[in-house]
């Protein structure tokens, strides 16, 4: 399997666990706090609809549907940055990697979100939910992303082997010593 390949299929379960995790959070703080679980995914559309979006508290195919794709998709690139970053690291393939790496991308992505994006761009669940229950959000997101990356951890080994194997690559050195020892 090509590295690019195991990068894109982390960022893509990753980025689904993440996304799903989060919207859970965003769906049981939206109703404690703002009456509406389904408010602070309709919020996020705002960047489509417009300020209107943020006061939506019912489904509806516009603001819901596309209020979570957005999330989805904004989960996904995250996912797939953490996962090219990680992809030559195997350092930050390790379980504390892993849990170190993935809440820095939450990290990233919090600060992006609110510090460096246009307010027309922002998740817009900010306007229905504390700051409590959005670090909440952010802790679920990388709580996603740790075990998207945790699954999908030993492709990574077997990769290494494989090109260690063929001679392609330099392969890390604990690699090596398992293929020479007949552990691979």
């Amino acid at each position: 399997m090509k590295k690019w390949k195991l990068v894109l299929t982390q960022g893509l379960v990753a980025g689904s666990l993440a996304s799903i995790l989060s919207t859970a959070f965003l769906a049981l703080t939206g109703r404690r706090e703002s009456g509406s679980a389904l408010a602070p995914i309709n919020a996020v559309s705002h960047w489509y609809w417009g300020d209107e979006a943020l006061h939506r508290q019912e489904a509806d195919l516009t603001h819901t549907a596309v209020g979570y794709l957005t999330h989805h998709g904004a989960a996904t690139f995250w996912a797939t940055v953490y996962a090219a970053l990680a992809s030559d690291k195997p350092a930050l393939r390790t379980t504390q990697g892993v849990l170190l790496g993935a809440a820095a991308t939450s990290a990233a992505a919090y600060f992006t979100d609110f510090k460096l994006t246009p307010h027309r761009f922002t998740p817009g669940y900010e306007h229905r939910l504390s700051t409590e229950a959005l670090v909440a959000v952010y802790a679920a997101f990388a709580v996603g992303l740790a075990a998207g990356a945790m699954a999908l951890r030993d492709q990574y080994r077997d990769e290494e082997k494989s090109r260690a194997i063929e001679g392609e690559d330099e392969p890390s050195p604990r690699i090596v010593r398992r293929v020479r020892a007949g552990h691979a």
